[in-house]
């Protein structure tokens, strides 16, 4: 019994030594939102439906795909400058773009929030970089299918087209100074709308073709290695020693016991059995 006691305190003493002590309240990090009015960023990737290029053209299918790629990350740093400068020395090697900025907190609360537009050849090499600075408290990708809003725009921006070119045909015709007044408003509207169009399209152009980032970066305290004394770690070792091991032997104690009642009720039944058979065979005779 001893040898087994012994052998309980050496177990937890050992087990001891693998925990890992957290630092309470390093993980306690509210990160900021990103602003609504942040840059899109678009990208095109060549559909692969199957079908002939000749086909899909005469059927009037697009070729190319547009598409919103955006990745978030959140990581926590206790050595908030090194992994600052990291960020952006990885962002500069690939050829990123910082689009949105803001750094808010004092020194040792500060946080830092970047979106880059990033090439799309580069966005799983910078992301595979991003994920290891600092701590990652969370990281997803999203893409979303831009396809049908930006043939949409192109629909809209030929139908303008047709209509500014049809009311400045008009133009030139005879009329009231009212009705050129009202044809020149309707023009300038059209023009407006174009404008707004171009623009719209222009994010989707090639030249400008992105992916989008957003990595935010929260600063905490350094903390000091925890140490457990060894006396500390005897007087666990100890107290969960004598818990476990009166529990177990108690539990032997009772499957002894238990054990004892049950022999003790097999052998009662059997002297009873014996005794009802001499006395059936004695009355027999």
């Amino acid at each position: 019994m001893a040898a087994v006691f012994l052998v309980l305190f050496l177990f937890r003493l050992g087990y001891g030594y693998t925990l890992k002590i957290e630092s309470p309240g390093e993980s306690n990090v509210t990160f900021g939102y990103f602003s609504n009015d942040s840059k899109k960023n678009y990208a095109s990737n060549e559909y692969k439906s199957g079908m002939s290029e000749t086909y899909q053209e005469s059927a009037g299918i697009a070729v190319d795909q547009k598409y919103e790629k955006i990745a978030k990350i959140n990581a926590r740093s206790a050595d908030f400058e090194s992994d600052e400068e990291k960020l952006r020395k990885s962002i500069k090697e690939n050829f990123g773009i910082i689009q949105y900025e803001r750094k808010t907190g004092n020194v040792g609360k500060r946080q830092l929030q970047i979106q880059v537009g990033v090439p799309p050849a580069n966005f799983d090499t910078l992301y595979a970089v991003l994920i290891n600075i600092g701590v990652t408290e969370f990281k997803e990708i999203i893409k979303n299918d831009k396809t049908n809003e930006y043939l949409e725009l192109n629909a809209r921006k030929k139908s303008l087209d047709k209509t500014l070119n049809s009311l400045i045909e008009f133009k030139e015709k005879n009329g009231q100074i009212d009705e050129f007044i009202n044809l020149e408003n309707r023009i300038l509207e059209i023009e407006k709308n174009l404008q707004q169009l171009g623009v719209n399209l222009g994010d989707f152009d090639e030249s400008n073709e992105f992916c989008t980032i957003q990595f935010s970066l929260a600063e905490v305290k350094k903390t000091k290695p925890t140490t457990i004394s060894f006396y500390h770690r005897i007087k666990v070792a100890f107290e969960w020693t004598v818990a476990y091991y009166f529990r177990m032997v108690g539990a032997l104690f009772l499957i002894i016991g238990c054990t004892f009642f049950l022999l003790f009720a097999v052998d009662k039944g059997w002297s009873l059995k014996n005794r009802i058979t001499e006395y059936f065979e004695k009355k027999k005779n």
